[in-house]
């Protein structure tokens, strides 16, 4: 795919993340892994290692011939495929992803269907593609006649989340899913990288990016699925702790909110894990504010406390240095 405002690139792409908690008592190992996202016959999953174990599913293609969500309501019809894909981090939170770019312009009329089907993961316009109308609709939300990318998104997670014959759907703790919806458009020469993060009601993030010329789509949805993983962690955690039972006198209830936390999650916090560098402007935007790991060092923190609390309450030596 070409990139970011390139000559033969596309202006603006689009995308939404969903994560969640994989269903499953234990944390999969990674043949079992492969064996989840193994969603097409003709591309092996990819799997990694280091910085920590990552496995990637082959990308799959929906076609869509509708309108585009825009903040003026001109009626932009677009027509081509959406690309999708799922991401397994420590074979124990599972992400999915959608996601199309688009070139300022189109033709004037609809193609024959071949036209499309070369450029997978773009959604070419008929006619000319107004960029900062379709930037703003669809970061505020589709409506019922235009694209829902969040449901393909969506489709593919449930998809991935029914394996029975994998996952025993007996997770160790309960767990809010996360959304992350988000675009990115070419910075202008000398302009840094950038993200605009918002935190919306009922588990939805939003995210515009300015990103350097010739960024191609697929760093730029890497970049995304980084911000929702961590802002997942961030929000599933603090969940956890701000439901903590006051006091220590509930020893019993105290422990069982917080093994889960050390067992399962306080170890996935890797942010820029695998994040080309030239996109590092966004992630240290964010460090400064909201701050992030500031945040997750925090709360860490405050877990250990409370374990060496709990502890101490029993007279044992804390677990936890």
């Amino acid at each position: 795919m070409s990139g970011l405002g390139t000559t033969s690139g596309p202006v603006l792409v689009c995308g939404e993340v969903r994560t969640c908690l994989l269903p499953t008592r234990r944390a999969v190992d990674e043949r079992t892994a492969v064996r989840l996202l193994r969603l097409r016959a003709d591309e092996p999953v990819r799997t990694s290692r280091r910085p920590n174990r990552h496995a990637l599913s082959p990308d799959v293609l929906t076609g869509v011939d509708c309108r585009l969500p825009t903040a003026t309501g001109a009626k932009i019809r677009a027509v081509g495929t959406v690309a999708a894909h799922a991401g397994l981090v420590e074979g124990r939170v599972l992400q999915s992803t959608a996601y199309f770019s688009a070139p300022a312009a189109g033709p004037d009329r609809r193609r024959p269907w071949g036209y499309y089907l070369v450029r997978p993961g773009s959604l070419v316009p008929v006619g000319r593609l107004p960029g900062k109308s379709v930037t703003e609709g669809f970061l505020t939300g589709h409506q019922q006649d235009q694209l829902d990318i969040g449901s393909i998104a969506e489709s593919l997670l449930a998809r991935i989340s029914r394996r029975h014959d994998l996952l025993d759907h007996d997770a160790p703790l309960t767990t809010t899913d996360t959304s992350l919806r988000w675009t990115a458009s070419p910075a202008d020469d000398g302009e840094p990288a950038s993200a605009l993060f918002t935190e919306l009601g009922s588990g939805l993030r939003i995210v515009e990016l300015r990103l350097p010329p010739g960024t191609t789509p697929v760093a730029a949805a890497t970049l995304c699925e980084d911000l929702a993983l961590h802002d997942w962690l961030l929000t599933t955690v603090g969940d956890k702790l701000d439901g903590l039972p006051p006091g220590s006198e509930n020893q019993t209830a105290t422990m069982k909110v917080l093994r889960p936390l050390v067992e399962h999650l306080l170890h996935l916090w890797m942010p820029r894990a695998r994040l080309d560098r030239a996109l590092s402007p966004p992630w240290e935007e964010l460090e400064r504010h909201p701050g992030f790991s500031r945040q997750w060092n925090t709360m860490a923190q405050r877990i250990r406390d409370q374990l060496a609390l709990q502890n101490l309450v029993r007279g044992e030596v804390p677990a936890l240095s």
